[in-house]
């Protein structure tokens, strides 16, 4: 069999943490930050760990790992 390719975009999005769970950047933070509040700012900082049903979804598209 040959092997699986990663998907190149879910290697640049997401990391993989030593239990297993996905880490990926906090979303909401692109544009538009003078309507939101300095907490609203300040709390989407650092990365954040998917829920359940997400990581099973981006865990198909990285067959090895990161």
């Amino acid at each position: 069999m040959p092997k699986l390719k990663t998907k190149s975009s879910v290697k640049k999005r997401f990391s993989l943490t030593a239990s297993g769970k996905v880490r990926t950047t906090q979303s909401g933070k692109r544009h538009g930050m003078t309507k939101r509040s300095k907490i609203a700012i300040r709390n989407q900082r650092g990365t954040a760990i998917l829920n359940k049903s997400d990581s099973r979804i981006v865990k198909l598209y990285i067959p090895y790992g990161l």
